[in-house]
């Protein structure tokens, strides 16, 4: 099985990090640096299914299903991940916790199975920390939410 995890330091409060992972209307905000995710049926409620939208690429029609596993705000987030709907799930977990000049995001995603969940965490692994260096530093700087 593989997984990675990745550890970023924000200077924002955890409240604002929370708010930008889990706001529907900021999510496309920072994972337009990967496919653009746009959370669609999106709750923090344990049990809420809910899918991102993507840009589909050949083999891939833009969809992953995923449904809330654990949620305790502000400071943890998992859910299922799944390609398509046959796929057996992986795990993301937001975990943030409060640092001495703001917060602590370690994002892990869990669970691939196989040759193709290798190939797949590999490139999720490059994508996520693009999004979490690139992208979400962006949108937690911005003023106008």
């Amino acid at each position: 099985m593989s997984e990675f995890e990745i550890v970023r330091d924000y200077p924002q409060p955890r409240a604002r990090v929370w708010r930008a992972l889990t706001d529907p209307a900021l999510v496309p905000r920072w994972t337009s640096t990967g496919r653009g995710g746009r959370p669609e049926g999106f709750a923090t409620e344990v049990g809420t299914k809910f899918r991102f939208v993507g840009k589909p690429v050949p083999g891939w029609d833009g969809i992953v299903r995923c449904e809330i596993l654990a949620a305790d705000a502000p400071g943890l987030l998992s859910f299922s991940w799944r390609n398509q709907e046959t796929d057996p799930p992986s795990t993301v977990t937001y975990h943030l916790t409060e640092s001495g000049t703001g917060t602590r995001l370690t994002y892990r995603h869990t669970g691939f199975r196989g040759a193709g969940g290798f190939v797949m965490s590999r490139l999720l692994h490059r994508v996520r920390r693009r999004m979490l260096t690139e992208g979400l530093p962006g949108v937690l700087a911005e003023t106008d939410w």
